[in-house]
């Protein structure tokens, strides 16, 4: 038994190899990968190798272009633009991040329960899925951020509270894809031999689920996840230039972009240097999903 379960951890260490050595085949998956690392490192550390404040005024540098003092230029209020952008990346990656856990943990949740029990269970789970993605997800959006934008403010700050709602209405709206990739896959997987032997021995539900489904499925909520990040730094992008995200004093990127709009004739830096973090940072996350989904597919295994 010792032996076998040797033989098991290493076919296991074999297979996450090579399934690493897949993606680094992949030279977009690379380039996204050393793209995002470089972007977090930067809004992360950047506050300590680039100490300027984000908040400090100066009138006699006003829409000032790109220089040894100001690598990225100054915005309307001679704010340097360079330190927001650093300041503003971790707001927004952490936005796409907590907004794409959300979104999971519903998306996995919904779809594993409906996938595993079916029957009525599954008709109205898919039939309340159905119904999200019928709607209009911006107009929606747009309607409840502006609905509940003060009552949380009162509650939990400006700041805070806009952080929150942003947070749970990304992720409240974006799970259906990820509901209908686990429940079809749970479909699959719960008619197989390993599942019907758990069942005869008397296995509970909810370990069936855990235990058994959804590391089976841990590959494809993974490349989900990946792809999910980089919409929900859009959607918040979008909240923001609309006028309906952070308050004007936080530089998220969006905000740098709606706060720039007004001057893209005359000082189009404002916006092209928030607009091109946003690219970056999106593109290489989706570099990095499709080479992730390709890494773990098998059908482009050539072993």
């Amino acid at each position: 038994m010792n032996l076998f379960n040797k033989e098991l951890i290493e076919e296991k260490k074999e297979g996450k190899l090579y399934t690493w050595h897949k993606f680094c085949r992949d030279p977009l998956a690379i380039f996204g990968l050393i793209t995002l690392t470089f972007i977090v490192v930067s809004v992360m550390v950047g506050a300590f190798m680039y100490p300027v404040p984000i908040d400090k005024i100066d009138f006699s540098q006003v829409n000032s272009l790109p220089s040894l003092t100001h690598p990225f230029g100054t915005n309307s209020l001679g704010q340097d633009i360079l330190a927001r952008v650093l300041f503003g990346g971790r707001i927004s990656l952490t936005i796409g991040i907590l907004a794409m856990l959300v979104a999971i943990f519903l998306g996995t949740t919904i779809g594993a329960i409906a996938g595993f029990y079916g029957g009525i269970i599954d008709s109205f789970l898919m039939r309340f899925t159905d119904l999200f993605l019928a709607l209009p997800q911006l107009p929606l959006l747009l309607l409840v951020v502006y609905l509940f934008r003060e009552p949380i403010k009162q509650i939990a700050g400006p700041e805070l509270g806009i952080f929150i709602l942003v947070i749970i209405v990304i992720g409240g709206l974006n799970w259906m894809s990820v509901a209908r990739l686990v429940r079809g896959n749970i479909l699959r997987l719960k008619e197989m031999e390993f599942v019907k032997a758990a069942v005869a021995l008397g296995a509970s539900s909810h370990r069936i689920i855990l235990i058994h489904l959804l590391p089976n499925v841990l590959s494809l909520i993974i490349v989900a996840a990946t792809l999910g990040v980089g919409n929900a730094i859009i959607t918040e992008s979008t909240l923001s230039f609309l006028g309906l995200g952070f308050p004007p004093d936080v530089p998220t990127w969006g905000q740098m972009l709606f706060q720039a709009k007004d001057y893209l004739n005359t000082s189009p830096h404002t916006a092209f240097f928030p607009g091109l973090a946003i690219f970056l940072t999106v593109l290489s996350i989706n570099y990095i999903g499709d080479g992730l989904r390709d890494a773990f597919d098998p059908k482009t295994d050539n072993r």
